[in-house]
């Protein structure tokens, strides 16, 4: 129980950016003199600092300010993207200090890629120039699905050959550091929570979109990871009963018509057919390869009508999926991220705000909220080193639990 209310107290300070010890008394419930004994121990340990000192109406002693002291420590993010792999620092309030990316080495066996991994993990140490004995851990953030219990990568999709990879063992005895793993859409949610738009909310989803579609549930200011530990598949939601069949042997999945190899797809089928009046033509009649997700995204953000039309139509999808979320979680806020939206985020929120406010049932008591992620396509590095700040600092039920 001390060591959840150490994380309750710690948590409200994260959150507030500012807060007094009466105001975390006010808000837990906690009495002021447990409050006041573990604010002392997390300033001896330099985790907090006092800030000033503010006067409340009505009271005439001043209230002192507390805050994190972001300097007191660090975390290391890695998103692993089939694609691409970033790595970030972040300080104790997950504002990244240096951030680096490279080209995921193609067809590579997962020694290789762990190799890569721990090569840009020390560059990006090394920029920064953080003491080890400061950085908490390191936080991947990997396709799914994860097998959490043996820290393993199942069958990532795009991977060929890749199944039952201990990557957070591979990754841990690589650089030396603790790794802490989880799917990268719900990394991508923690990071929300952390430092983005979920920051203080109670319930929210995040839908992630990358090389495919994941997501993330908050429930009750908790991760909700299900009993397989692998919740918020948004992505393999069927969406078209009789449509393509996905790779995870289902129909129709909302990945299977919106990821960004079905869009290039889409796009490519309607200039096959000419006549299309879009911009792209000229360089798909040079060369199809030139019109990839990023040209298509770039068309629609310019108001291309073609390109405008295929991103729209999948933002319709989408939208059909957040409806689905809000009614089934009763969640209020949808978050929206990932680099797979760059240029186009408008498009996908207009979609999902409207789809909210006309079509859940529960819009007749109020109307869930939509938001597009201010860490942008870093969401996912970012939220894999939120990941190590988040199971260090936030308060678990499931650890309270265990105790």
């Amino acid at each position: 129980m001390g060591r959840y209310n150490r994380a309750v107290v710690l948590d409200q300070i994260q959150l507030a950016d500012g807060i007094s010890r009466a105001e975390i008394a006010e808000r837990t419930g906690l009495t002021p003199q447990t409050v006041s004994g573990i604010v002392k121990k997390l300033l001896a340990e330099g985790i907090v600092r006092e800030d000033g000192s503010s006067r409340v109406a009505g009271l005439g002693k001043p209230r002192t300010t507390l805050r994190i002291n972001s300097a007191a420590g660090s975390a290391v993010g890695l998103h692993f993207d089939p694609v691409e792999l970033t790595c970030v620092v972040v300080d104790l309030v997950g504002q990244p200090l240096v951030l680096k990316r490279r080209p995921t080495p193609v067809g590579a066996q997962p020694a290789e890629v762990v190799s890569a991994m721990a090569e840009l993990a020390g560059h990006v140490l090394a920029e920064a120039a953080v003491p080890r004995e400061r950085v908490l851990g390191l936080g991947l953030a990997s396709p799914g699905p994860i097998d959490q219990d043996r820290g393993m990568v199942v069958a990532p999709p795009k991977l060929a050959n890749w199944s039952h990879v201990p990557m957070k063992q591979l990754l841990s005895e690589a650089t030396g550091l603790p790794v802490t793993l989880d799917n990268d859409a719900t990394a991508a949610a923690i990071g929300e929570r952390w430092s983005g738009a979920g920051r203080g909310i109670a319930n929210f989803a995040y839908f992630f979109f990358g090389t495919g579609i994941g997501g993330g549930l908050i429930l009750n200011h908790q991760v909700h990871r299900g009993g397989s530990l692998n919740a918020g598949e948004f992505g393999h939601t069927s969406v078209v009963p009789d449509g393509p069949r996905c790779y995870c042997g289902n129909r129709g999945c909302l990945e299977s018509l919106t990821s960004p190899t079905a869009l290039v797809a889409e796009t490519h089928r309607r200039l096959a057919e000419g006549g299309t009046g879009s911009a792209l033509e000229a360089s798909f009649e040079r060369d199809p390869g030139l019109v990839d997700h990023a040209a298509v995204r770039h068309a629609a953000a310019e108001g291309d009508p073609l390109a405008a039309a295929v991103i729209r139509a999948a933002a319709e999808l989408v939208a059909s999926v957040a409806v689905n979320v809000v009614s089934i979680a009763d969640v209020d806020l949808i978050v929206l991220g990932g680099h797979g939206i760059r240029h186009v985020e408008a498009l996908y929120l207009d979609a999902v705000t409207q789809a909210l406010a006309t079509r859940p049932l529960s819009r007749h008591v109020r109307i869930a909220d939509a938001a597009v992620s201010p860490l942008g396509p870093d969401a996912a590095v970012i939220g894999a080193a939120s990941l190590v700040l988040h199971a260090t600092y936030s308060p678990q039920l499931s650890a309270l639990l265990e105790d």
